[in-house]
């Protein structure tokens, strides 16, 4: 069985869950001002800038720098920011995204060829079942566009965590940062390209200190903290002692997403919250449970 968590470890693991949580409600107060690929390219760019020059490039090929950059900056964030710029809301963004995890065991099977196990499978019915409750139930603060925008972030995540394990960088976070240099341009780009200048130069006129804040959050609370006490944490105990929390993640989007934002809680969203979490958790903890009974 992994050991147990110090509670100093425990506390710092919490407030990562914390900070990526309540993130999304971040995200949403960002939005207000700035169109959602500009607030994107920003948010890239204050991960890259300063911390470059502080941080060794890894000793990973540009290419799959590069590869991770696009889909991490352009794949997951920029479409979710486009999604939750009023096309879903942030607390069913956070449930959503969270498939990611799915995504990635697909596209990793892919890869080796393993097959997906029965337990795979259970989970996997479960999250989706939960997906479709809120694609059911879809209103003026959740569409079907902006589901469907989530799900492609969740799955260019998923992406990003195969380049990433094949480029098996040993810093993660300046591997982080440096592939940040290959998100910012495309993300600049396409913000030029589909939201124009004046809307570009308007969102930073009006701008203010919350927002800035809000984007400041984003690129060191969430970018450079999350990733740095993240991976310290990994690397002082098994996967299995940590990971299972990331599980609490939904949990502070949502209820921060009621709190701040006063999204409504039905007993459908509920529901579906369960689903998914409940598909998350058998995939995580029930190899763990397993191993323990044997």
């Amino acid at each position: 069985m992994p050991a147990a968590l110090s509670l100093r470890h425990f506390l710092l693991a919490l407030a990562v869950i914390a900070v990526w949580g309540t993130n999304f409600v971040v995200i949403k107060v960002a939005l207000g001002h700035l169109p959602p690929l500009l607030f994107a390219a920003l948010r890239f760019t204050l991960a890259l800038v300063p911390a470059i020059f502080f941080l060794p490039r890894p000793a990973v090929h540009l290419g799959n720098l590069a590869l991770y950059g696009v889909l991490i900056g352009v794949g997951q964030f920029g479409l979710l920011y486009v999604a939750m710029n009023g096309h879903i809301s942030p607390g069913i963004a956070s449930l959503v995204v969270q498939v990611q995890v799915f995504f990635t065991i697909g596209l990793s099977m892919r890869l080796t060829g393993e097959r997906v196990r029965a337990f795979q499978w259970f989970a996997l019915l479960l999250a989706t079942a939960g997906i479709a409750t809120i694609g059911l139930h879809t209103d003026g603060s959740t569409t079907l566009p902006g589901l469907a925008l989530v799900l492609l972030a969740a799955l260019s995540w998923a992406g990003g965590n195969i380049a990433a394990k094949q480029g098996q960088a040993t810093n993660m976070l300046a591997y982080v940062v440096w592939s940040s240099a290959f998100a910012v341009p495309p993300l600049f780009a396409l913000s030029l390209a589909l939201e124009g200048w004046d809307s570009m130069s308007a969102g930073i006129r009006n701008a203010d200190i919350v927002t800035w804040g809000a984007v400041a959050w984003q690129a060191w609370g969430n970018t450079l903290f999350g990733y740095a006490a993240w991976g310290w944490l990994l690397a002082r105990h098994p996967a299995a002692t940590i990971t299972p929390m990331a599980l609490l993640v939904p949990v502070f989007g949502m209820s921060a997403s009621a709190l701040w934002l006063a999204e409504p809680l039905p007993g459908w969203k509920l529901m579906a919250a369960a689903l998914v979490m409940g598909g998350l958790a058998v995939n995580l903890l029930w190899p763990r449970i397993r191993s323990s009974m044997s």
